[in-house]
């Protein structure tokens, strides 16, 4: 024998335990989107969740903008976004990049001299 209830507000079926009846209405999410709770199990779900985090477009425009030589605080403010998340952002794309394969004949190298002091010098100039 099937449990009728009279307020059978969604036809969606439960996705915790397939219920298709006893599905009220129980408010809504924080973007909006209509909750639901099951009168079987008596748990909340949301049937077509909006998505999450910003649009592709938003990244490549990031990207593009880095690439161009802006740096992260700049372009976040220019986008409207934490400057943590356009560096994630950079190095997410940066880790999917290949790995370039070094050339197995190299014929010329040319070097410039270049020194580095860790900490400080020596001696003090005159």
């Amino acid at each position: 024998m099937e449990i009728w209830y009279p307020r059978d507000m969604n036809q969606n079926p439960c996705p915790y335990c397939g219920s298709q009846h006893g599905q009220v209405k129980a408010g809504q999410t924080a973007a909006a989107s209509q909750r639901y709770r099951c009168n079987a199990c008596h748990r909340r779900y949301t049937p077509t969740p909006k998505p999450k985090g910003y649009p592709q477009s938003l990244h490549q425009q990031a990207l593009r903008l880095y690439v161009d030589g802006m740096n992260f605080r700049r372009i976040a403010r220019h986008l409207g976004v934490h400057h943590q998340t356009v560096i994630n952002w950079v190095n997410a794309h940066a880790d999917a990049l290949p790995d370039t394969p070094v050339p197995a004949h190299v014929q010329d190298v040319e070097m410039d001299e270049l020194h580095t002091f860790v900490g400080a010098k020596k001696t003090r100039s005159t």
